[in-house]
């Protein structure tokens, strides 16, 4: 079942790059495997998946000694600074960077590990009360900021659009997100490899790929629903 979601998940993805005249290749599908058994990843990762999402510092530190060592890892929950010395040297890419002493504590654990470390600046561009993220209007001084910090390169932005019934709803904070990369691409900055956007998940990937996301971070349409009760 889970190899079946995934070709069709991969399915949608290919229309909606042909849609839009871009190239398969150009977007990433993350399996966002919180909450799920080591069984259902393997099946996972036996049908060519390599990309995997998690929300907890516990729960991917857990599954990354279970699991093969080429799986990249990406940090896509809120990560607490008490927390980041546990995946540094573990996580291909951090995508939930949303302040200045998060990012230090990221350098500072980097630094003592003697690793470089790829995040993304999470921006809360629908300003959702109840979500993590920077805001739009300081996006730009935030990456201005964590540039100057060793051992830590910014890849790009992430947000989390609002659940909303009619994805298209949400075209217009994928299309925000994208002018806040172009705007910081425009400027320039040292120690910046503006390349990645992380945006659209199970109900709305497609419209994110059509706006330009090259992650789209995909749990239920692959796994199915969570099952909070698995450790």
């Amino acid at each position: 079942m889970i190899q079946e979601n995934i070709k069709n998940v991969e399915a949608k993805m290919h229309a909606a790059c042909a849609r839009s005249g871009r190239k398969p290749e150009d977007v990433c599908l993350i399996a966002v495997s919180k909450t799920k058994p080591i069984e259902m990843l393997q099946e996972a990762y036996d049908y060519g998946c390599r990309d995997f999402g998690e929300n907890k510092v516990q729960e991917l530190v857990d599954k990354y000694e279970k699991m093969p060592k080429d799986i990249r890892w990406h940090m896509i929950g809120h990560l607490q600074r008490n927390k980041v010395k546990y995946i540094v040297d573990k996580v291909y890419l951090i995508h939930s960077v949303d302040s200045l002493r998060l990012a230090e504590e990221i350098s500072k654990e980097a630094v003592k590990k003697n690793v470089t470390v790829s995040i993304l600046v999470e921006v809360n561009v629908a300003g959702e009360e109840s979500k993590f993220g920077t805001t739009s209007e300081e996006a730009i001084t935030l990456v201005e900021e964590i540039a100057k910090l060793p051992n830590i390169i910014i890849k790009g932005l992430m947000t989390i659009a609002p659940y909303v019934d009619v994805p298209e709803e949400n075209r217009l904070y994928f299309a925000k997100l994208k002018q806040i990369y172009v705007d910081i691409i425009h400027k320039n900055i040292d120690n910046i490899s503006m390349r990645e956007l992380s945006m659209g998940m199970t109900g709305d990937y497609e419209v994110a790929i059509t706006e330009g996301a090259t992650y789209i971070r995909v749990g239920t349409g692959i796994f199915g629903e969570r099952q909070y009760t698995t450790v």
